[in-house]
């Protein structure tokens, strides 16, 4: 078979449109993606198991007619079910674990023609911003092996910004799309809240906090996902409004003037790194130079208590999904069955009393009337994605044995994304600036509840005014 070279040249789309002209075949396109997994993964570690054979029947089995068939495509090795493969949750408790059906999404994804080849390394539980977990050790950023490439959803940007695939599946609870996307110089897209189910298991993550999507390379591939995926399933407890139209419908279209709300500095008050800053003043710019009014404006919320509400939330959840796991082997906890952290917080979990919780639920509600207030003024919220460039590698550490310093450390570092898990929101990170040595920063947009329509026009608008495809991490393994 002959090597398809031009493969990193094209998006998911790109390469869907090319096998279903005939111009190269759906077989060519995985061999290609194999290729650089083979080449690129032992220095950068993102991808912790793969799914070549499985890959190959499904395309032999015979593809679908979709905008995104025969694209290859990775899992996050977090809860995302693919039936008959094995999953770890980044976590030694979940060691011999395959599972016996499909994840809702993954369904979806599947019957969108994407051709999964493998899973992407996560942290344990995906309870970290970096993405370095015992199991199976630390993803490294492309773009500097040095650094974090984020977390929770760490491989799967790693994977799309080594040129191994076009796009990935990825989780977002506190910023798990966005966090890695925004280290790793990639669009990352959170849905609205419900604009995805979370089945067929359960109703919602974390409380409402988490949804799944993608990291991309383009925006449009992210749209054209959303298109395919979205909408409720039976037995969801709740979903998103529907869109007026496709996403990919929005992909170019005049986004209007819009009202942008301008945040740079932290939610708490701890310094954000001038890097951060002079991204998103550079966007603020751009975007006024796009026909679009930009001022100083932000919701009234408290971070602090989001932080609280997450902590708690997420406690209750680990503890949980431990137990399950646990009575699943018919055994007690053992001493290094998860890392320090991991058992730290579930035992956080463990002492919640339900009134804790409640009122941890009550403040993620709270946050949503805050932001439903401040959209109705504003249509988006332009800050930085991180208050730091990526950092690195053991900056953030999930076996400290002290969970307070964990979690300032983690809080200080995400203080602009799990505002919008609280709320609800969608909000995408754009790689619109790089450091002098090369570090992708990321610059953060939030819409209203259900409005990926207003991200999306301008996402792309964005995207055509200052491209960032041809920006790619220095020293790739030829292929």
């Amino acid at each position: 078979m002959a090597a398809f070279r031009e493969y990193e040249d094209f998006d998911a789309l790109g390469l869907a449109a090319l096998i279903a002209r005939r111009e190269v075949t759906a077989e060519e396109v995985l061999e290609a993606a194999i290729a650089r997994t083979e080449a690129r993964n032992p220095r950068i570690n993102a991808v912790v198991h793969t799914m070549y054979d499985e890959a190959r029947r499904t395309i032999a089995a015979g593809l679908p007619t979709a905008p995104l068939s025969g694209a290859p495509f990775m899992l996050k090795d977090l809860y995302a079910l693919y039936t008959g493969a094995p999953i770890s949750n980044g976590s030694r408790l979940f060691g011999g674990f395959v599972a016996d059906h499909d994840l809702t999404l993954v369904a979806r994804m599947r019957a969108a023609g994407l051709v999964v080849m493998g899973k992407t390394n996560t942290p344990e539980f995906g309870l970290n911003a970096a993405t370095e977990p015992v199991v199976h050790g630390a993803t490294r950023n492309p773009w500097n092996t040095a650094r974090s490439a984020g977390g929770s959803s760490g491989g799967a940007a790693a994977a799309v910004a080594a040129g191994i695939l076009p796009m990935a599946h990825a989780t977002d609870g506190g910023g798990s799309i966005r966090i890695p996307a925004a280290n790793c110089g990639l669009f990352g897209l959170k849905p609205t809240r419900g604009r995805n189910p979370s089945g067929p298991d359960i109703g919602e993550g974390w409380s409402g906090l988490a949804s799944g999507h993608v990291v991309s390379r383009s925006v449009r591939d992210s749209a054209a996902l959303l298109d395919a995926v979205a909408g409720p399933a039976p037995g969801d407890p709740y979903w998103a409004p529907p869109l007026a139209r496709p996403l990919a419908e929005e992909v170019g279209a005049d986004p209007g003037r819009l009202r942008i709300g301008l945040l740079t500095s932290a939610p708490s008050g701890v310094p954000v790194d001038p890097e951060c800053v002079a991204a998103t003043e550079s966007a603020a710019r751009l975007c006024e130079e796009l026909g679009h009014d930009v001022e100083e404006a932000s919701p009234e919320i408290s971070i602090e208590a989001v932080l609280k509400a997450l902590r708690t939330i997420v406690a209750s959840n680990v503890r949980m999904v431990m137990d399950l796991r646990l009575r699943a082997l018919g055994r007690e906890q053992r001493e290094g069955d998860v890392e320090a952290i991991t058992a730290l917080w579930a035992e956080e979990g463990l002492r919640a009393s339900g009134a804790d919780y409640a009122r941890a639920v009550l403040a993620i509600h709270v946050t949503g009337r805050r932001f439903g207030q401040f959209f109705e003024d504003y249509d988006l919220l332009l800050s930085p994605t991180l208050a730091q460039p990526p950092l690195p590698l053991g900056a953030i550490d999930m076996m400290w044995d002290d969970m307070d310093r964990y979690y300032e450390a983690l809080g200080n570092h995400i203080q602009f994304t799990p505002q919008f898990n609280a709320a609800g929101c969608p909000a995408a990170t754009l790689p619109l600036h790089w450091t002098a040595d090369r570090l992708p920063v990321g610059v953060q947009l939030g819409a209203r509840f259900g409005d990926e329509a207003t991200l999306i026009r301008i996402s792309s608008q964005i995207e055509a005014a200052r491209p960032w495809w041809d920006r790619r991490p220095p020293d790739l393994e030829p292929v």
